[in-house]
């Protein structure tokens, strides 16, 4: 879903002093596209060697203890344990939600 900014929304200027669309007809600047705007998206080679890691050292004792908790319908105190350990609860949200995706595909592979 793409949202529409007011700015987006607006008619366009008239060039009239008065009125709904009042104002000077300008042409909208386009700003480069800076390098903070990538901030947080994943490279391949940098969710390569994440998932690498992952297989070797495996999930860490509290990541272990919620996916048991999760596997006994304890949604809950898995979620209060994970923010626990990670300090907020969207961190401990998305934390739950990869570790339900997780024991999902273990599932999977079992059958």
């Amino acid at each position: 879903m793409v949202t529409k900014t007011f700015r987006q929304l607006k008619a366009p200027k008239s060039g009239l002093f008065v009125g709904l669309n009042k104002g000077h007809v300008v042409t909208p600047r386009v700003p480069r596209e800076k390098p903070s705007n990538r901030k947080g998206a994943h490279s391949k080679r940098a969710s390569f060697v994440r998932s690498i890691v992952r297989e070797v050292a495996g999930f860490a004792p509290y990541e272990r203890r919620v996916m048991e908790l999760l596997k006994n319908s304890k949604d809950k105190r898995a979620r209060k344990l994970a923010k626990r350990r990670l300090g907020t609860f969207l961190r401990a949200k998305k934390k739950i939600d990869h570790l339900t995706t997780v024991i999902a595909e273990s599932r999977r592979a079992a059958h």
